[in-house]
C-alpha cells in the first residue's frame, strides 16, 4: 500500500511535469557524463599499469648500499684510538647486484613473489645498412624474464622459439627495428667497447611504450655478458608479484633483508600516476557541476511548488498533518526524481561506456591503443549516485523546511512567510 504521504508527492509532483521532467533529465546525463569520463580516465590508468608492470615489472632491485661510517679520534673500550661513527642514514651506494645468485634466492622466500629475472644492460651502438642507432641491450634469461613480463604476448614478428634456440639471436622494439629496417631474419652489428658483433633478428616485439621500443634489444644473459665485458653480478633484478598493489610494503621489506635499493612500480612512476589522478579528479568536478545545475532547478522548481501548493498545505496541517508529515511530502518529490535520475543514468552510463570503447582512437607514446580503454568498475556508479543524492537532497530539503514551517492561521490571514 502506497502512503498518503507518497501520493500526495506524486501528486505534486505531476504539477510540475515540465520543470520536474528537466530536473530528471540534467540528472541523468549527469550520472552517465560521471560515469563514462571515471571509466575512461581510470581505463587509461589501469591500461598505463598494466603497460610498465608487463614490461618493467613489479618492483626493480639494483644498487647495493651500505651505511656510510666516519672516523673519530677517541678512547674506545678496548683502548684503541679510533672508532666509526654511523652518519644515521647517509648511505654508499654500490652500482650493480653482486650476487644475483644469493639475491634471487633471497627474494624467492618471500611469499608474494611470482618470479625473478637477472638482467645485464649496457649501451650499445647498433649499426645496420640504413645507418646507426644508440640502443641499451638487456641480457635475460627468457625463462625467467617471462615469469616477470608479458614479454611472450608483446612479441608481433617472429617467434621466441627461434630466439632461445639461437645463441646469436635478439629481440628488437618495433620502433628501432623500423627506424633501421630490420626484418626477422636480418643481421646488424653491435659496437661497445671497440669491439664489434653480428647478431640476427630473432622477432620483434611491441610493448607499446615508445621509448622502450625505440632502444631496447633483448640477448641471451651470457652473450650480454661477454659483449659488455659483465662476467659477474648484474644491472638490476626484475622481480613479479602475486599482488601488485603490495608493491610498496614488500620493496620495504626486501631493502631490509637484502641490502640493496628496492623500487617499487608506484615509485618509478610515481609522475604519471599523480597525472592520472588529477585528470580524474578534474574531471569529476568538471562533470558533477552537471548534477549541481539539475539540483539548482529542483530547488528552484519546489521552491514555487511550495508557493503554489500553500492552500493546499493549510489545508493538510488543519487535517492533522505534523510539520514532519508536510515536510516528507516535499523530501518524497526530491527522493522520486533522484531515484528515477540515477537509474536511467547508471543505464546511460553503461550505454556510453560500451559505445566509446568502440570508438577507434590512435594513441602511441606512454602506451599503445587504437580504441578508447574503459574500466567497468561499480565504485564509479555508486559515486555517481553519491554525488548526485547530496545535492538533490540537499535542494529539496529547503522547500520541504519552509513548507514545514507554514501555519493553517497565517495562511487565512495572508501572513504566511
Amino acid at each position: 500500500m502506497m502512503s498518503p504521504n507518497l501520493r500526495i508527492a506524486l501528486r505534486f509532483l505531476t504539477a510540475r511535469k515540465r520543470s520536474m521532467f528537466m530536473s530528471l533529465l540534467g540528472i541523468v546525463f549527469g550520472v552517465g557524463f560521471f560515469i563514462v569520463t571515471q571509466a575512461q580516465t581510470s581505463g587509461f590508468e589501469q591500461f598505463f599499469i598494466k603497460t610498465i608492470l608487463g614490461t618493467n615489472g613489479a618492483i626493480r632491485i639494483q644498487d647495493r648500499f651500505q651505511p656510510t661510517l666516519f672516523t673519530m679520534q677517541g678512547k674506545t673500550e678496548d683502548g684503541q684510538g679510533k672508532f666509526s661513527v654511523d652518519t644515521g642514514g647517509s648511505r654508499k651506494y654500490v652500482e650493480g647486484v653482486e650476487d644475483p645468485a644469493l639475491v634471487s634466492a633471497a627474494i624467492r622466500g618471500f611469499s608474494n613473489v611470482s618470479g625473478v629475472s637477472t638482467v645485464v644492460q649496457g649501451i650499445v651502438t647498433l649499426t645496420t645498412d640504413v645507418g646507426t642507432a644508440d640502443a641499451r641491450v638487456y641480457g635475460i634469461n627468457l625463462d625467467d624474464h617471462l615469469a616477470v613480463s608479458d614479454l611472450g604476448s608483446q612479441i608481433i614478428r617472429g617467434s621466441l622459439g627461434d630466439y632461445r634456440e639461437a645463441p646469436g639471436g635478439s629481440l628488437v622494439g618495433s620502433v628501432l627495428a623500423l627506424h633501421q629496417n630490420l626484418r626477422v631474419g636480418d643481421s646488424y652489428m653491435l659496437q661497445v667497447g671497440g669491439q664489434s658483433r653480428r647478431y640476427r633478428v630473432s622477432a620483434i616485439y611491441e610493448t607499446g611504450v615508445s621509448d622502450i621500443d625505440r632502444v631496447r634489444i633483448y640477448l641471451h644473459l651470457s652473450e650480454a655478458r661477454s659483449l659488455l665485458q659483465k662476467p659477474i653480478g648484474a644491472s638490476f633484478l626484475q622481480v613479479n608479484l602475486f599482488d601488485r598493489d603490495r608493491a610498496a610494503e614488500d620493496s620495504e621489506r626486501m631493502q631490509a633483508v637484502i641490502g640493496h635499493a628496492v623500487s617499487p612500480w608506484q615509485r618509478r612512476e610515481k609522475t604519471w600516476l599523480a597525472v592520472f589522478s588529477a585528470l580524474r579528479f578534474s574531471s569529476a568536478i568538471t562533470v558533477s557541476t552537471i548534477i549541481l545545475i539539475s539540483g539548482l532547478g529542483m530547488f528552484n522548481t519546489l521552491a514555487m511548488l511550495v508557493i503554489e501548493k500553500t492552500k493546499d498545505i493549510a489545508i493538510l496541517r488543519s487535517m492533522g498533518y505534523t510539520r514532519r508529515d508536510i515536510a516528507r511530502i516535499f523530501l518524497w518529490q526530491g527522493v522520486l526524481v533522484l531515484i528515477g535520475g540515477v537509474l536511467l543514468g547508471w543505464l546511460f552510463g553503461a550505454l556510453a561506456t560500451y559505445g566509446v570503447s568502440k570508438v577507434p582512437i590512435r594513441i602511441r607514446g606512454i602506451f599503445t591503443t587504437d580504441s578508447f580503454v574503459v574500466a567497468w568498475a561499480w565504485e564509479h556508479y555508486a559515486v555517481a549516485a553519491l554525488t548526485a543524492s547530496v545535492v538533490v537532497l540537499a535542494a529539496s530539503w529547503i522547500p520541504a523546511r519552509r513548507a514545514a514551517r507554514l501555519e493553517p492561521g497565517d495562511v487565512v490571514r495572508g501572513t504566511a512567510q
